[in-house]
């Protein structure tokens, strides 16, 4: 259930230049062998869903619209291509990514490292140049390479970009009064997701995102739903939506569906590649919102998961995505459809928030958290 466009994914029995192209891609990256050129065979699903696992998209096994464009991205080593900021069309690409991990370990804030360079990176950048008496044009070329590659590593006992979200958060303090949140519920309009009888994923998630929209402004904070229920915005337009608000925060609820009778539970999703590069705040929100939940409804504990879907990966916030139950197993569908468990996740919820912007030596523990009585 990532997002995927409206590209025509290629998949087993596809065939054709769009096809060979895909195998090219992969056999660049060391994960495909030379073989039959433009037919989609076994041996190119199974590098496609390598290629998927350690990026941290949807494993599948087809290539659609995000697949392909991570492919193209994964091609750029840094020093393949002059690196400047265009507004209108960022760079996007590995070597944008190696780029903002070397800046983030000299300590540099050149924003998150998530292969797209925009105005952060190009500060870093500038601000690197100036310090080591280049050019402080904001374009990596040969000569900031250079300067790059002489420097060992800077910042030591954890990753910056952690150090320095941790710092910003908890300096804001801990109430939620004059906080931006954006709540964006998954599917909607003609979308309207698994359904159980007259029950749909998209009328359950909305039920659920103004449960929560109703706790977190109680709470003092300042609350935008993507949508209402007629509405289904692209991943495009959700993140634009909380970009445009100035959101401190970004949460995207689904319920989920398998095949598999045993498939329940609650997992959460962050930014992040697997391989180390991951959005730190949302990486601890995510763990905090899905524990907090597991432990006030009782329900299946899927773990935390690395993903570089848009939604995630382009929005300017900590952004979340909780998928609370399986509405295709008969338990979780149960708890989902009673209105005071759908409360207890609202509570939920707002607990796991409220616990991100505390210190840790005041971190209560999990599913114990209450939220304190406003004078």
């Amino acid at each position: 259930m990532g997002s995927e466009s409206d590209m025509q994914p290629l998949g087993p029995g596809s065939h054709g230049a769009a096809v060979a192209d895909v195998q090219a891609a992969l056999r660049s990256l060391g994960l495909l062998e030379p073989g039959s050129d433009g037919v989609y065979d076994r041996a190119t699903e199974l590098a496609v869903r390598h290629f998927q696992q350690v990026r941290g998209l949807s494993v599948d096994g087809r290539v659609g619209e995000e697949t392909y464009r991570a492919l193209s991205e994964a091609r750029w080593s840094l020093g393949d291509r002059l690196l400047h900021h265009d507004p209108v069309r960022p760079a996007r690409g590995d070597d944008v990514t190696n780029l903002q991990e070397r800046l983030l370990e000299l300590g540099y804030d050149a924003g998150r490292a998530d292969g797209i360079f925009g105005r952060e990176t190009e500060t870093g950048l500038q601000a690197f140049q100036r310090d080591y008496g280049l050019t402080a044009d904001g374009t990596c070329g040969p000569a900031t390479l250079r300067a790059l590659r002489q420097l060992g590593r800077k910042v030591t006992g954890g990753r910056p970009q952690l150090l320095r979200q941790s710092a910003s958060f908890v300096e804001s303090g801990p109430h939620l009064i004059g906080r931006r949140i954006v709540v964006d519920p998954g599917h909607g309009g003609a979308d309207t997701g698994f359904a159980a009888g007259e029950t749909t994923e998209a009328d359950l998630v909305l039920d659920l995102a103004s449960r929560i929209e109703g706790r977190l402004a109680a709470a003092g904070a300042t609350v935008y739903l993507t949508r209402g229920r007629h509405q289904d915005p692209t991943p495009a337009e959700r993140t634009a939506f909380a970009n445009d608000a100035r959101a401190d925060l970004f949460i995207s609820l689904h319920v989920d569906a398998q095949d598999s009778p045993h498939a329940r539970g609650v997992a959460s999703y962050y930014y992040g590649t697997g391989s180390g590069t991951s959005s730190t705040v949302g990486e601890r929100f995510a763990d905090l919102a899905r524990r907090e939940v597991v432990a006030r409804t009782g329900m299946l504990d899927l773990g935390g998961h690395p993903k570089t879907w848009d939604l995630l990966r382009m929005t300017r916030m900590p952004a979340v995505r909780l998928d609370v139950g399986y509405l295709s197993h008969p338990v979780d569908r149960l708890l989902l459809l009673d209105a005071r468990l759908r409360g207890t996740v609202a509570s939920a919820v707002l607990a796991a928030v409220q616990r991100l912007f505390l210190p840790a030596d005041a971190d209560p523990p999990t599913g114990t958290f209450v939220l304190p009585q406003r004078a």
